[in-house]
């Protein structure tokens, strides 16, 4: 995948691509924390499509919101619609990972005119929330949001020291992944700290404030609602076993509400797109090439 850059009312947004830019167009949503290099595997046994993996906003080598502003969904798909009227793009499809498909999700169902196709993989709709934590969770994120001011990001020696960091603090249970994949997201995650103009390390270039808790989710009732929304034909692929979020019952349960959707399941962990890539790339076969 090649390296590229584009301008929206937000700033910057780096990404890769790949493919020829005639075929099917397809857009590339990574996972919290992750970024573009997420599909780096998978791409490579993705044929006959123009794929195009963005770094979100806040991710990788994308811009940063604005100071005093949050990260939400609202913008997160604010901005992929911004993306695609760069690339003058008026109807594409998805591919999303974890919050990626998140989002992607919530893309399908809100703007029906825009998405042919969605492959969403470890993720369907949005993590919800029982009406009764609606106060325990604003309480908890208003605390979380007055304490980062005094964080400091921590600075690496080299590379691989981040890449332990991150292989060892797995962000997700259950995402084992190796650190190969580790240091293809690692790479493209940090920047170069310097001090008078001497190198003296980097740190993580994503902003801290995407690690803040959410203040309010929906309720499952509304992610059902919005799932039964999503007209395009879907694609749902999960991992075996399933994470604690989305166990199996609610994610067949998810599933069986699309009125065109359908559910693949495939051994391995949460990444499963980097680390069994053949395998997703069978599953998805020819979904993105079909009118």
């Amino acid at each position: 995948m090649r390296d590229f850059d584009i301008e929206i009312p937000l700033g910057r947004i780096g990404g890769l691509r790949t493919g020829e830019f005639d075929a099917p167009k397809v857009l590339a949503l990574h996972g919290w924390l992750d970024n573009a290099a997420s599909f780096v595997p998978l791409a490579e046994h993705l044929h006959g499509i123009d794929l195009v993996a963005i770094d979100q906003p806040g991710h990788g080598r994308s811009a940063h919101l604005p100071p005093g502003t949050d990260y939400s969904f609202v913008g997160a798909m604010n901005a992929v619609l911004d993306v695609a009227d760069a690339l003058g793009w008026e109807r594409f499809a998805l591919l999303g990972h974890s919050m990626g498909a998140g989002i992607a999700s919530m893309l399908a169902a809100a703007c029906p005119q825009r998405i042919e196709r969605l492959v969403a993989i470890e993720a369907l709709g949005a993590l919800a929330e029982t009406p009764e934590r609606t106060v325990a969770r604003m309480r908890d994120a208003v605390v979380a949001h007055r304490k980062l001011k005094d964080k400091r990001l921590r600075v690496f020696a080299d590379i691989d020291s981040a890449v332990r960091t991150r292989q060892y603090a797995s962000l997700v249970p259950g995402s084992g992944l190796d650190e190969t994949s580790v240091r293809l997201l690692v790479e493209r995650g940090l920047r170069e700290v310097r001090v008078e103009g001497e190198s003296v390390g980097h740190e993580w270039s994503s902003d801290p404030r995407l690690t803040l808790p959410t203040m309010v989710r929906m309720t499952e009732a509304q992610v059902e609602d919005l799932v039964a929304g999503i007209a395009c034909p879907t694609l749902a692929i999960f991992a075996d076993p399933a994470q604690p979020y989305l166990p199996d019952d609610l994610r067949r349960r998810r599933v069986g509400l699309l009125p065109n959707g359908e559910l693949k399941v495939i051994a391995g962990g949460h990444h499963l797109h980097m680390q069994q890539p053949t395998e997703v790339a069978a599953a998805i076969g020819d979904f993105f090439l079909l009118n």
